[in-house]
């Protein structure tokens, strides 16, 4: 039963892909000196539009990622891609001084993102994405800025639900404001 329950355990665990953005080792000063450990941001996705990231201590490498891990597993967020590849539309996220601007881009655009940014893409599944950092350049700002960014995300689906539309008529709304919108700037 145990051997079982361990195999869906892992099962459960390995469609999940996990990226170490950031280590660092800090230190306690005590009384015979400094004992060091490790604080260790773990972003963790399905790509299949889950994402998740974590934080996570310890006085060794292995254990702070493990804790991270964990931690990653238990705050996912569901975001909804276009066509599985890209965002559905471009949205900025802050958090202190962490500023971020992503934007959805056309296919065969790549992930064109700085480090802590792009394991968040990579593991959320993203493949056409163009994001700038603004401000601070700490990782754990600029992964928690990602994620503000990201939770705001809307799909037109669940915008048409909150108005009461359909689908189809906003998106041919839409259309007809970007025909007018070039007329009206030729004028």
């Amino acid at each position: 039963m145990a051997r079982q329950d361990n195999r869906e355990r892992e099962e459960r665990d390995s469609e999940f892909v996990d990226k170490l953005v950031h280590i660092n080792r800090v230190a306690k000063v005590v009384k015979g000196g400094r004992r060091f450990g490790f604080a260790a941001l773990v972003v963790v996705g399905d790509q299949k539009g889950r994402v998740g990231f974590g934080h996570g201590k310890a006085r060794e490498v292995p254990e702070a990622i493990r804790k991270a891990t964990e931690a990653a597993k238990r705050t996912m967020v569901r975001v909804p891609l276009r066509e599985g590849r890209t965002l559905h539309h471009d949205v900025e996220g802050r958090h202190g001084a962490g500023k971020v601007i992503l934007r959805a881009a056309p296919a065969g655009t790549g992930i064109i993102a700085g480090g802590p940014m792009r394991a968040v893409f990579e593991t959320l599944g993203v493949q056409d994405v163009v994001a700038k950092s603004l401000g601070s350049s700490n990782p754990y700002n600029m992964v928690r800025a990602t994620f503000d960014a990201l939770i705001k995300e809307d799909s037109p689906r669940s915008v048409a639900a909150r108005r009461g539309l359909k689908v189809s008529v906003l998106q041919s709304r839409r259309r007809d404001n970007e025909d007018a919108v070039p007329a009206a700037a030729e004028a």
